[in-house]
């Protein structure tokens, strides 16, 4: 089984709640409520773990966790021929190359 910890993890504040909502990125079906953000947090937590051992017991394959992941260092992205004219430019006037460039105003 797939260890619940390794998963990807975080906690916001629901205005329309009034509460903390603890989420799984690789359970985007999932939250978890609470006035306490460390209690959300460990609901969240806590309701992988189970969900992950239910899939578990009825055979079914857990999604891969984030972290786990390999990942290549590049992706393709389709623009409009106006905006890679526009990155073009600014890449050159900072005298970098485009991929340089677009990583940077990525990070």
């Amino acid at each position: 089984m797939v260890n619940h910890n390794h998963y990807t993890y975080r906690v916001t504040w629901s205005q329309e709640d009034q509460e903390f909502v603890g989420l799984c990125a690789e359970f985007p079906s999932l939250s978890y409520l609470h006035e306490d953000n460390f209690t959300a947090l460990k609901g969240i937590t806590e309701l992988v773990k189970d969900i992950l051992a239910d899939m578990e017991t009825t055979g079914e394959i857990p999604p891969e966790p984030l972290a786990q992941k390999q990942y290549s260092g590049k992706f393709q992205v389709r623009i409009t021929p106006a905006l890679h004219r526009k990155l073009a430019i600014e890449a050159a006037e900072e005298k970098v190359s485009l991929n340089r460039y677009i990583s940077y105003k990525l990070g």
